[in-house]
């Protein structure tokens, strides 16, 4: 039984889902909010410039080009771990960060995923009262998690004072209510996300990689344009991009939800961490005080350089516009031939894009994404599912509203 958890490492078995189109699960439609979904969720009508300013004191700045790209910030850095974290997936930053809180008072509770008992893919949300049961939240899950489900459980122990590790659309739901919730303390630690899927169809993707799935361990895309796989007797296999099997992936293994997000670098986060822009280390937005704070709270625990940045994302960004139009109007993708996909793989590592400006890449893409996809699938959503800074990104890929499709008409 999941409610069985000691109580340093809770799980609560959340309320049944409500049906909802476009809907990734968050959670909130398991709590006594879900009449709050209309106006709290990422895919029906977001608002990001009026949440920006609630969280961090102030929108988007145009001085700062950047930021049209990673939302508000005060700081971006490479970053690792001095000691690396056993189990995490880079060096096990996100988790210290939210460990720190637990051992110096500042939280009573982590909200967090964790591994599923019976399937260490699938994510399970828990409630962590002890910093030594932080280990619990290393390494990748994918499915959908709903992590809002335990902000009631939480209310119901007393516990006021919360760390909350999410992906956007969790935490774009959890700003939106953040009010309501009588919290003393809420400290917000991001991931990016774009690209989730059913743990099902995930084991599906891993046996398209190897011949013994069931023992792969880790999978991370890198900013190197590999993929690397580790599997438990110690092996590690790198696999470049453009030999991964995506387009014999079925075309609902991505969801509509994920192929049309708006919010790759989790921007209503106080403190972003990833690896876009990480060139091998990890990336990290320290987004307004609370943010610096918690950085700095780390103090010689963590290595910060100045990110770099080099290459030029246009050509990759258009050639991924052309590979969606295509897939976006039903027609089946062009494959590579293998005898090119040596070469390119060797060259895009050497000449691609990389450290921010693959970042930026990546941001472009999303956007790119979302206005092909809605325009085919979801037209009449367009107006209200796309912020402007998302028009501006897909500007220079020819991507412009028409008419109807901002509501500004």
């Amino acid at each position: 039984m999941l409610d069985s958890q000691p109580p340093s490492l809770w799980a609560p078995s959340p309320a049944p889902a409500k049906a909802r189109n476009m809907c990734t699960d968050c959670g909130l439609s398991r709590s006594k909010l879900a009449g709050q979904c209309g106006t709290a969720c990422q895919f029906i009508k977001p608002d990001y410039s009026a949440l920006e300013q609630q969280v961090h004191g102030r929108r988007r700045d145009p001085e700062r080009p950047d930021e049209a790209f990673f939302g508000p910030f005060r700081a971006m850095y490479k970053a690792a771990l001095r000691a690396p974290a056993p189990g995490a997936q880079w060096t096990g930053l996100t988790t210290r960060l939210a460990q720190k809180l637990l051992e110096t008072g500042q939280v009573d509770a982590i909200l967090g995923i964790g591994p599923h008992p019976e399937d260490s893919w699938r994510p399970q949300p828990v409630i962590i009262t002890d910093p030594a049961e932080v280990k619990h939240l290393r390494g990748m899950r994918m499915g959908y998690a709903p992590l809002l489900s335990l902000l009631e459980p939480a209310a119901a122990r007393g516990l006021t004072r919360l760390a909350v590790i999410g992906i956007p659309c969790q935490v774009y739901a959890l700003r939106s209510i953040e009010e309501q919730l009588g919290l003393d303390a809420l400290y917000v630690i991001g991931t990016p996300c774009s690209d989730n899927t059913t743990t099902e169809n995930f084991h599906e993707f891993l046996s398209r990689l190897s011949e013994t799935p069931e023992q792969i361990t880790y999978l991370e895309f890198r900013a190197d344009y590999h993929v690397e796989l580790r599997f438990e007797d110690g092996t590690q296999r790198d696999i470049p991009f453009l030999k991964l099997p995506l387009s014999d992936l079925p075309p609902d293994f991505f969801p509509m939800t994920c192929r049309t997000c708006v919010d790759y670098t989790n921007t209503l986060a106080d403190i972003t961490v990833g690896y876009m822009g990480g060139e091998g280390a990890q990336w990290i937005i320290a987004r307004n005080q609370r943010g610096e704070d918690l950085l700095a709270s780390l103090g010689d625990e963590v290595r910060l350089e100045t990110p770099g940045s080099s290459g030029k994302r246009a050509g990759s960004v258009k050639g991924f516009a052309q590979n969606t139009v295509r897939a976006a109007g039903g027609l089946p993708l062009r494959k590579m031939p293998d005898w090119a996909r040596g070469i390119v793989a060797w060259l895009m590592p050497r000449i691609g894009p990389k450290g921010l400006e693959f970042a930026r890449a990546r941001v472009e893409m999303k956007a790119v994404e979302t206005v092909l996809h809605l325009r085919r699938a979801h037209p009449k959503r367009m107006r209200y599912m796309i912020p402007d800074h998302v028009w501006s990104l897909a500007a220079p890929y020819d991507l412009h509203p028409e008419t109807g499709e901002t509501g500004k008409d």
